[in-house]
């Protein structure tokens, strides 16, 4: 079975608030399509956050649309699953998901219920893709753990996969083990789960959610170009665009080939060119120390290059002028976006006891994936001295249940409404 592993899309993200990238996401699926052509997978398989928020514009949809009719008119024998990350609605994703079909291609959103166990109306079926050369156990975004029905739908393959065929599951979640460099959090205030909670029967778990290309328990290997382990293997595609600056690292696509169930699995890196690259000012890990002279270097830099992003350095002396982006921004306007800036500086020379506490922005679409209240009061926990988290915590699982309790009331009342009717 060989399959080609992706992620993280982020289609319609507006970076630093103010650029689109639909060129940049063009020319990944250029490369894409490329490479599909190439390598002739059985099957593409994009673990989550199709989209960079759940309500993407129309023409982000289209664009959504094009990209992936095109590579099933390019390749139409190839399988092609995509699932939601927490940057999506599921319900979106899952919506045309009877359409997609015509095209072999699976859009699965909606993760499996709570009480799925309960059911012997073989709902597991609707999270398997059964290959000629495999299976594919197509696994959304779900929160919380959920061992149990994942076991069953691996279960389920177990007792049709007689003739012992690869199986690749799908999923979106952040495990134990992994490296976060390039993203915002902090391992301890990620919520992570054991590799252990997707249960057993897999050969390869395809993930999504972190955007660095690695292998769980071989982080050594991680911008190796090829390698080779014994399954069961776990492993981050990384994200198809540097979704921030600091991302400082390749980014690649996974071409996975499993010879068996239970067998060798495979992985070969595709290195991603990307159409923007991130470049700090000055390049030499020095700092500025004046505006004059970063103002004076960068028109020397992108007079020298195409296109990119950059972000200055400076000394934490330097006296900046009030209006600085704006002269950035300014002086910018006519390369026609082709070069980007990024407002955020890098400040050095600190001490601990220096620092300025920077202000903690949220992006939009961060603080729409914000379902739990808590994971905002954690991280601007600053803001709020003497606060017990504890006392904040137990006031929430009150309110949580006290609404849970009222919704059974209010479904018992209908459920005897209709009865009496």
């Amino acid at each position: 079975m060989k399959i080609i592993h992706t992620a993280d899309l982020h289609l319609g993200q507006i970076i630093y608030q103010n650029y689109d990238r639909t060129d940049e996401h063009r020319h990944f699926f250029n490369q894409l399509e490329k490479w599909c052509k190439e390598e002739k997978p059985d099957a593409l398989v994009v673990s989550g956050d199709v989209f960079d928020i759940q309500q993407p514009s129309a023409t982000v949809k289209k664009a959504f649309t094009d990209y992936f009719v095109n590579l099933h008119h390019e390749c139409p024998d190839m399988y092609i699953v995509i699932t939601a990350g927490n940057h999506d609605s599921a319900s979106r994703i899952q919506a045309d998901n009877a359409v997609w079909k015509l095209a072999n291609t699976y859009l699965v959103g909606v993760p499996p219920a709570v009480d799925s166990l309960e059911s012997i109306d073989g709902w597991q079926d609707r999270f398997i893709v059964k290959l000629k050369s495999g299976y594919i156990v197509a696994l959304p975004y779900m929160s919380g753990e959920r061992r149990r029905i994942i076991q069953s739908i691996l279960d389920r393959v177990a007792a049709d996969n007689t003739s012992g065929l690869p199986v690749v599951m799908m999923g979106h979640q952040a495990v134990t083990g992994l490296d976060v460099t390039g993203h915002d959090f902090e391992i301890g205030h990620l919520k992570t789960l054991d590799s252990e909670s997707f249960g057993s029967g897999f050969d390869y778990l395809a993930l999504g959610h972190i955007h660095k290309p690695q292998t769980i328990g071989h982080q050594e290997d991680a911008m190796k170009e090829t390698v080779s382990y014994p399954s069961p293997v776990v492993r981050y595609s990384g994200s198809a665009l540097h979704v921030s600056c600091d991302e400082a690292y390749p980014h690649t696509v996974s071409v996975v080939e499993i010879e068996r169930h239970h067998g060798e699995v495979s992985i070969r890196q595709l290195r991603i060119d990307e159409l923007r690259h991130f470049y700090v000012l000055p390049t030499d890990d020095t700092s500025f120390t004046s505006a004059k002279d970063a103002l004076s270097a960068m028109n020397e830099f992108v007079g020298k290059s195409e296109r990119g992003y950059i972000r200055f350095r400076f000394d934490q002396a330097t006296d900046l002028p009030a209006n600085f982006s704006q002269i950035v921004y300014d002086a910018l306007l006519s390369y026609n976006d082709e070069w980007r800036y990024n407002p955020k500086m890098l400040w050095t020379g600190q001490s601990d006891d220096e620092k300025v506490t920077e202000e903690h922005t949220f992006e939009v679409a961060e603080l729409q994936q914000m379902t739990d209240p808590m994971e905002f009061i954690e991280r601007t926990i600053d803001k709020y001295p003497g606060l017990n988290l504890d006392e904040v915590r137990q006031a929430f699982e009150e309110v949580k249940a006290e609404i849970e309790r009222l919704q059974e009331e209010k479904q018992t009342k209908e459920e005897n409404k209709n009865k009496k009717s």
